[in-house]
């Protein structure tokens, strides 16, 4: 019976491997091929590789997506790992009724959709456009202003914070440390997994964001690499091959984002669950 039970747990988990591991197999194989081959399903590889990378470039800006990509993945996840942690770090040290409301009020936020805010932000962006241009509609900053920070990340953080030794933080105050030298010297330092964590699934998210710049962004040489994809499927003869390509590229950031920081991300969800 106990072999039985080995036997199915090892099947099952060769077939979610499998399914899990095929999608990321067949983009990497199809980059290689041609894009007839790849139409006709080819699960080898070609020798096209070289050929779709130049194509690629030559017909689009990839590099103008990936920064600009980069630039608003990197100041959204910046900025979101320090206004969140402050955040969290208020809403659990400094503990009190009309806060507890607020935080109540905070989450219940979550259940409202990006999509239904999409109009009064971009009614908002393009009011400001004329007075403040930096932060007006097609620009990067108007791209990740929004997503700064999430009600999640601040339920995140405040969750990591409770497992923070509290006696730390009165034997600091006695020491003299002022409030933000509490956070920075105290908290942060022990609190390592979970910015990284929070690093990652932030960096994701705004690395992969389609629906808001589309809205937002209107300059072609403004567009993400999200946008820049989209573009690619929706010509009238799209070269899955260079399609692909463009996928295996934009996949590689967030790849190595994840696989470097893989152990503190666990870490870090598990002290959030504590």
């Amino acid at each position: 019976m106990k072999k039985f039970k080995r036997i199915f747990t090892y099947l099952f988990l060769t077939v979610a491997a499998f399914v899990s591991i095929f999608p990321f197999f067949w983009m990497v194989i199809s980059s290689t091929n041609k894009s007839v081959d790849v139409v006709k399903g080819r699960l080898l590889p070609g020798t096209h590789f070289l050929e779709n990378m130049n194509n690629l470039f030559s017909t689009v800006n990839m590099g103008q997506a990936l920064l600009n990509s980069a630039v608003i993945a990197i100041a959204t996840t910046v900025f979101s790992l320090i206004i969140a942690s402050l955040a969290g770090y208020g809403f659990e040290i400094y503990r009190s009724k009309k806060k507890d409301i607020v935080f109540n009020i905070l989450l219940l936020s979550m259940m409202i959709p990006f999509a239904a805010l999409m109009v009064p932000l971009y009614r908002m962006f393009g009011s400001v456009s004329q007075t403040i241009p930096f932060i007006g509609i097609d620009t990067l900053t108007a791209t990740f202003l929004p997503t700064i920070t999430t009600a999640f990340l601040i339920f995140f953080f405040r969750q990591n914070t409770k497992m923070f030794a509290k006696e730390l933080i009165e034997a600091g105050r006695i020491d003299g440390l002022s409030e933000c030298g509490l956070f920075v010297r105290s908290l942060m330092p022990s609190m390592k997994t979970a910015y990284a964590a929070a690093a990652i699934i932030t960096f994701m998210n705004s690395w992969n964001n389609y629906l808001w710049p589309l809205v937002i962004l209107q300059s072609p040489e403004k567009q993400t690499i999200p946008l820049l994809i989209s573009n690619l499927g929706s010509s009238y003869a799209p070269d899955y091959g260079v399609n692909f390509m463009a996928i295996v590229i934009a996949t590689i950031p967030t790849a190595l984002v994840f696989f470097l920081m893989q152990r503190h991300f666990v870490a870090g969800m598990m002290g959030s669950v504590k």
